[in-house]
């Protein structure tokens, strides 16, 4: 299960691009790799190697200074495109927890919330605020999910999030924790209503 997310502190990392596609996280070519553990290294291959596999050593998240951060800045429409869980999975192991951006797409944003990676929408107004004030230098924020706020120095964001994912990330607890925490009363229930020949094996 992924560890529980009550504040995150971090440098940010600033990745500026706009209706960046679950591809470009995590390129289709390397679907075929079946356990999660390395999928880090495929993570936004494009930008982050050239063509022969080297690293270019440039990308935001391979600089100085920026290797450890655990929140990712962005541009509009992030994680839009296929379904893909492969790319919140990559994120996750890479070590980033929390991505901020003004949009997300649909499938991505819930994939996210069941694998420990917390999305934060915030408006045009204040997401351009904030990626302003880390171009202008190595900005630390503090993610306060318990809150719903963003802080740094000289500025704090309220920002909203549904209550159930909230509630998953400050449990730590993925679908089927999930689902044992808030349903177990009905999932007794409905084994007791059930012949002893079809129940799930309880050692």
């Amino acid at each position: 299960m992924p560890d529980p997310i009550r504040v995150l502190t971090s440098r940010v990392a600033l990745f500026d691009a706009d209706d960046v596609d679950t591809d470009q996280i995590f390129p289709a070519q390397f679907l075929k790799v079946t356990e999660r553990k390395g999928l880090s290294k495929y993570l936004f291959y494009r930008w982050r190697y050239d063509e022969a596999g080297n690293p270019l050593g440039s990308f935001i998240l391979d600089v100085e200074g920026f290797r450890d951060s655990k929140i990712l800045l962005t541009g509009r429409n992030f994680g839009i495109g296929s379904s893909r869980e492969n790319a919140v999975w990559a994120l996750t192991e890479f070590g980033i927890r929390c991505v901020i951006s003004s949009s997300f797409g649909d499938i991505f944003y819930n994939n996210a919330s069941k694998n420990g990676l917390l999305c934060v929408r915030l408006g045009d107004d204040a997401a351009d605020a904030m990626r302003n004030s880390v171009r202008e230098g190595k900005l630390v924020v503090s993610v306060d999910l318990e809150k719903q706020t963003i802080s740094y120095p000289g500025n704090q964001f309220a920002f909203e999030i549904e209550p159930h994912i909230k509630e998953r990330l400050l449990r730590g607890a993925d679908d089927i924790a999930f689902t044992i925490n808030n349903y177990e009363e009905e999932i007794r229930g409905y084994e007791a209503r059930m012949p002893k020949y079809m129940l799930p094996f309880r050692p």
